[in-house]
């Protein structure tokens, strides 16, 4: 059963990334899937030769699921210990093929990473467009929640961004190919060119940096820039800001490259930095981007999509307060540095899911309000 809210009548209110977490969202990997390629995405083809799992998509390893599962209900339980109210998300039968009229897809994904479909800014939660085939009916493992937000809080507001067609005009034919090289994709990278094209707008919410009045999005390979002009549109009394960060050959979403700590303060990732141009509204604000340290694994675990910078993943509880990976020495030892008690959390199982702790995570309440933190523009 699902804890009820403690909160009096609001439900739903976070406006950054920092605040007293109260009340948030942790998926599951109950029945998650590696999906078939498609244009945006072609994991299949990356897993390690030596894998279980080589050249197949379908469910993934029982013994895989189990491990991660484990790993998020302890950190439920930790939060839960925190006194923190923790909903989860609602698992479907994603090994089933889906489709539109103008495409199909042999299998879905998940309900590991919420944080990928879900962007709670202030009163209001949206359900992104989502950039791959395969993810097109993620939201439906958020619906029993947001119902019961809807109505329990009478100031909830429940948005879907538009669902996106995904024909194949919406991607760069090719640009996924093993022939590509990586020179060429670094040009592509520097060009602002991404595998999905300007057809309609397309973007994951894991894209988003909430920073109060001001949202920070990743131009990338799953947020184009129809989107962002879509966001700005959607949420005018924000400012909504586009950003991109030139080495990362691979773009998608913002939370393992550049991670708001507390009013004044980010954590940047070394190997994939903001452009100087691009940093001027923060210099400007008094902000300081401090270089995340390095990760303690120089290799990421078994069929994870992800980087070895998911180390610096991590869950801000307050401006005191982080969740971080137990494994990553190095990354709590910055934080400690930094003034924040750490809380160790184990989860590199779960890393092969969608991604760490900020990934797992869809925050549905925060104390604070909204505030502007970047006065000069």
């Amino acid at each position: 059963m699902e804890e009820q809210s403690v909160h009096e009548n609001v439900v739903v209110s976070s406006w950054n990334e920092w605040d007293p977490l109260k009340h948030v969202i942790v998926g599951r990997a109950d029945l998650c899937c590696i999906p078939a390629s498609e244009p945006a995405c072609d994991f299949v083809n990356e897993i390690p030769p030596d894998s279980e799992m080589r050249g197949m998509y379908g469910p993934r390893p029982l013994k895989s699921v189990e491990a991660a599962n484990a790993q998020l209900d302890d950190f439920a339980r930790i939060l839960k210990d925190r006194g923190i109210t923790v909903s989860r998300a609602t698992p479907i039968h994603w090994n089933r093929a889906t489709g539109t009229p103008d495409w199909s897809a042999e299998t879905m994904t998940g309900c590991m990473p919420p944080r990928d479909v879900l962007l709670t800014v202030g009163r209001e939660i949206l359900e992104a467009t989502m950039s791959n085939r395969s993810r097109w009916f993620e939201y439906l493992a958020y619906r029993p929640l947001l119902n019961r937000f809807f109505e329990e809080d009478p100031g909830f507001k429940w948005e879907a961004a538009p669902k996106p067609r995904l024909t194949d005009a919406s991607f760069r034919r090719g640009y996924l190919s093993a022939e590509v090289t990586d020179e060429q994709r670094r040009q592509w990278v520097n060009d602002k060119v991404f595998v999905t094209t300007e057809e309609e707008p397309l973007f994951d919410a894991a894209d988003v940096s909430r920073m109060g009045k001001d949202l920070f999005v990743q131009h990338s390979f799953t947020t184009n820039l129809k989107a962002i002009d879509w966001l700005r549109r959607h949420l005018p009394e924000h400012r909504v800001h586009a950003v991109n960060f030139p080495g990362d050959l691979h773009p998608i979403h913002i939370d393992a490259t550049f991670a708001p700590l507390r009013p004044g303060l980010i954590l940047s990732n070394p190997a994939r930095q903001l452009p100087d141009e691009q940093k001027a509204i923060f210099e400007k604000n008094d902000w300081e981007i401090v270089l995340a340290a390095q990760p303690a694994h120089d290799t990421r675990p078994p069929l994870c999509e992800g980087s070895v910078w998911l180390s610096m993943n991590s869950l801000v509880l307050d401006t005191k307060t982080v969740c971080v990976e137990a494994s990553e020495v190095y990354q709590q030892e910055q934080f400690e540095r930094l003034g924040f008690e750490v809380i160790p959390v184990p989860f590199r199982d779960v890393y092969s899911f969608g991604g760490g702790l900020h990934c797992a995570t869809a925050d549905v309440y925060r104390e604070g309000t909204c505030e502007d933190y970047f006065p000069r523009q």
